[in-house]
């Protein structure tokens, strides 16, 4: 990734540095690491012939790419990376049915999906990559997608080490790393993160600064029903999530959203979540929707509090 050319305000020594501090980091020899870098150089050689981003499974090349043995090595490879939570994909022939139906979302998105070709753009928390391969299908310049967790970082370089896109790249940074990328993106995709940021008005202000004049942003989060300004602070889980802190009405995140400065706001879809969109599959075999909801009441959480919501908005700095 070239910093300077791709974002010639970003932060470059603080930026720089810290990426070497990451790549040193993530470098050690340490189980934690080989669990995912051993597996991959076992199967780094392997090339897709064929990608296509445009449809609900994200495909990875066909099975006739790859000869029997690596087919073994490569199904062993994507197991050890269970769980799956983003999805759907299609991997040299090998189906992936992730935790989420990641497709209904992008679904929900696309009639009102900025302009991407020839944009720079940021995933925040982009998990295993599901959206930027969704976004690489509009052409966008370059997308870099912000993911601090290994796991899901190991996870997309494995997937674009076999679909082999310049112009998709993960780095180990979080949402709080926005700062170091003023004026710096076209586009922002902010999905699933501000109710586990202490502070999400901080969170918003940081996206908005990080977004070009006229940039835009899709924000979406977990919300609670309710027509009335307020948000609910849990005790200590919220849907047996840790780390949930504020989880806001949609009028509630709305006047977050303006409170911070964006010029224009538009919120086009609100839906409650169900096991159809996340549940349990052989890719993702720990607890899912259905665990985190009184059973004897759907419309309440495990813990009593209203089940959860989801909005989209998309605002404009």
């Amino acid at each position: 990734m070239n910093c300077k050319e791709l974002f010639p305000k970003a932060n470059h020594h603080q930026l720089n540095n810290l990426l070497s501090e990451k790549e040193k980091w993530i470098s050690r020899p340490k189980k934690g690491f080989l669990r995912y870098r051993t597996p991959l150089q076992n199967i780094a050689h392997l090339r897709a012939t064929l990608c296509d981003f445009g449809r609900d499974t994200v495909q990875i090349g066909l099975r006739e790419d790859i000869n029997n043995e690596e087919h073994e090595l490569l199904v062993k490879a994507l197991q050890n990376l269970i769980p799956w939570r983003k999805g759907p994909f299609s991997v040299f022939g090998v189906e992936i049915d992730s935790e989420w139906r990641s497709d209904r979302k992008w679904n929900r998105i696309v009639p009102h999906l900025p302009d991407l070709r020839d944009k720079i753009v940021a995933d925040i928390g982009c998990n295993n990559g599901y959206y930027m391969f969704r976004m690489a299908h509009h052409l966008p310049k370059f997308v870099l997608g912000f993911e601090p967790y290994v796991h899901h970082y190991y996870t997309f370089k494995t997937l674009n080490t076999f679909a082999q896109q310049p112009n998709l790249d993960v780095e180990l940074l979080g949402i709080e790393h926005l700062p170091l990328f003023p004026d710096c993106f076209d586009v922002i995709f902010c999905m699933g993160i501000l109710y586990h940021r202490p502070s999400p008005i901080a969170a918003l202000a940081d996206l908005r600064n990080a977004l070009v004049d006229g940039g835009t942003a899709i924000i979406e989060s977990q919300i609670i029903p309710g027509d009335q300004s307020h948000a609910l602070f849990p005790e200590n889980t919220y849907a047996k999530v840790p780390g949930t802190w504020f989880v806001p009405t949609a009028a509630c995140l709305a006047n977050w959203i303006a409170r911070v400065g964006f010029s224009s706001s538009e919120m086009f879809c609100q839906h409650p979540m169900s096991n159809l969109e996340q549940r349990k599959t052989s890719w993702m075999i720990f607890e899912s929707y259905e665990d985190f909801i009184d059973k004897n009441n759907p419309t309440l959480t495990i813990e009593g509090y209203p089940a959860p919501y989801r909005v989209f908005f998309k605002v404009t700095r």
